[in-house]
């Protein structure tokens, strides 16, 4: 049995500690904050219940498997979320976007005009051919240049990828209508990026959530942590919340456990479940010996970060029907991004407005209010460089000007407020610790940006990285991936090298069963 130190209790260091115990490794877990889960947050005020992180689950058979792999299914029902979403266009024009990707072209028609359809499942088709590329060869694998090299191998597909083309360019190419334009464009904020500077591959993006749908989690996605703690707990995972670790030490030029806790805790192998820059600038010791971690430091600096967020979590009285999920588009597309990635980076006057609105009476007080949760794209919290989140009355401002926005924009909520609760990137950087409060790490900007984004294999021996801040990217399912990817580089605790010096690329197998097996199965697989 060797001994695994994860550093962070969020979603990813969480499901890389049940695959590990599962295959006999003894598993700590460091948490700083007094509850696990990271991002996928939670906040509760009179009664009502907000998730402050994702809102609707693609790919629910990744969670399956996760279960699976660590001794049996979860009590964790899922439901479909029809519509997905509901986009209104600056014009005016709404689009109620199905559930099944088999239903959008006819979607789009009425919506949109003829045509629109079938622009789109030609784009859906160029993407399930992107996704047939890089799903199980580069996101479900260690990243490699070899992995991604021989995609330019043959001309056909390097084509299919075009690194040199931006998803903007490839709504351009391939989307006549300019409405369909931005709503593929948007996707590129599911990595926290700029469309005109991400590369075209993320298009898979939106195929993913067309092909395999949208999910719900009755009573919230939260309870998807609930279910790995629970897994966890099982396993004999020992979780310390309210634990900060302070240090990676570092012997003979490997990882060996950490200090948290005003002690020093010994392992065979860290799994830094924290964001990248986090461990680079803060835990790991800056011995210039350590020639990997500088590089990797040195990188990392020069990377852009992710848009953050601001977010309002709004009381409401009443109930006005309508689908969860729900889109406002701005005039201008271009001006917001502008705005987040200029070089005078400013809280965006127009910005596009994501509501999560859940029909879910687990989540609000009585049947005559509604919790609404509303996102803006904002840029990060920099004081130093760019906006500070923690002025004096500018919270406040933003908070009366997107309520301002989505009136003009017909959907004024503004005299059924109970109460609005507001989370600044500044909040979101000291509840999650990724700096500036930027939600993705990195932005995935240029044709390299995969290689960018920092690697599972950490830059020293016995230090491997997980999340959404590392390879493969945020969002559950990545995140997902990310720990299978972990868990299957450092092997099962009967395997040759606990350090993750050798291994394979597949999940661990042969998982014990837990002491304690959840009820029944979870029926929502996506594959």
């Amino acid at each position: 049995m060797s001994r695994v130190v994860v550093v962070g209790a969020g979603l990813g260091g969480l499901a890389t500690a049940a695959r590990l115990a599962a295959t006999g490794h003894e598993v700590t877990v460091f948490e700083q904050a007094d509850t696990p889960g990271g991002k996928l947050g939670v906040v509760r005020r009179d009664g009502f219940t907000f998730d402050t992180g994702p809102s609707l689950l693609t790919m629910p058979g990744l969670l399956e498997d996760l279960f699976t792999a660590t001794g049996g299914p979860a009590d964790l029902p899922v439901t479909p979320v029809d519509p997905a979403c509901r986009y209104v266009f600056a014009d005016g024009t709404r689009l109620d976007l199905p559930h099944a990707a088999a239903a959008v072209p006819a979607a789009l028609d009425a919506a949109l005009g003829a045509g629109a359809g079938a622009s789109w499942a030609a784009l859906h088709a160029h993407s399930r051919r992107l996704w047939d590329l890089v799903a199980e060869p580069v996101l479900r694998r260690p990243l490699t240049t070899a992995a991604l090299a021989r995609m330019s191998v043959r001309p056909a597909d390097l084509r299919a990828v075009a690194p040199w083309r931006s998803l903007d360019g490839l709504g351009r190419r391939a989307l006549a209508d300019p409405r369909l334009r931005t709503w593929l464009n948007r996707y590129a904020t599911y990595s926290g990026s700029d469309p005109r500077r991400t590369p075209s591959v993320l298009a898979v993006t939106a195929f993913v959530e067309q092909e395999f749908g949208a999910w719900w989690v009755p009573g919230g996605l939260r309870r998807i942590v609930d279910a790995v703690v629970e897994r966890c707990v099982a396993l004999g995972v020992a979780l310390e919340p309210g634990t900060a670790v302070d240090e990676v030490i570092v012997e003979r030029g490997r990882a060996a456990g950490v200090r948290a806790g005003g002690r020093a805790v010994r392992a065979d192998v860290v799994v830094s479940g924290v964001d990248a820059q986090v461990l680079h600038e803060r835990l790991l010791p800056r011995d210039p010996r350590f020639h990997a971690a500088r590089r990797a430091r040195r990188r990392l600096r020069r990377i852009p970060r992710s848009t953050a967020g601001f977010v309002l979590l709004l009381g409401l009285s009443g109930r006005e029907p309508g689908p969860a999920h729900r889109v406002w588009f701005p005039r201008d597309q271009d001006a917001e991004f502008d705005a987040i990635f200029g070089r005078e980076p400013r809280p965006v006057p127009d910005p596009t407005v994501y509501v999560h609105a859940p029909d879910d009476p687990a989540l609000r007080p009585d049947d005559a209010s509604e919790g609404w949760f509303v996102l803006v794209n904002a840029p990060l919290h920099d004081p130093g460089r760019g906006v500070d989140w923690d002025e004096p009355g500018l919270a406040g401002r933003y908070r009366d000007r997107v309520l301002d926005v989505l009136a003009a924009r017909g959907a004024d909520v503004r005299d059924r407020v109970r109460f609005a609760e507001v989370l600044t990137p500044a909040e979101l950087e000291r509840r999650t610790g990724s700096p500036g409060g930027a939600i993705y790490g990195t932005a995935s900007h240029g044709p390299r940006a995969a290689l960018r984004r920092p690697a599972n294999r950490g830059p020293l021996p016995g230090l491997h990285l997980v999340g959404g801040s590392a390879h493969p990217g945020g969002g559950i399912p990545l995140v997902l991936m990310s720990a299978e990817i972990v868990a299957g580089l450092i092997g099962p605790a009967t395997g040759p090298d606990p350090s993750g010096a050798r291994g394979t690329a597949a999940g661990p197998s042969g998982p014990r069963r837990p002491r304690a097996a959840p009820a029944r199965p979870h029926p929502g697989s996506s594959r």
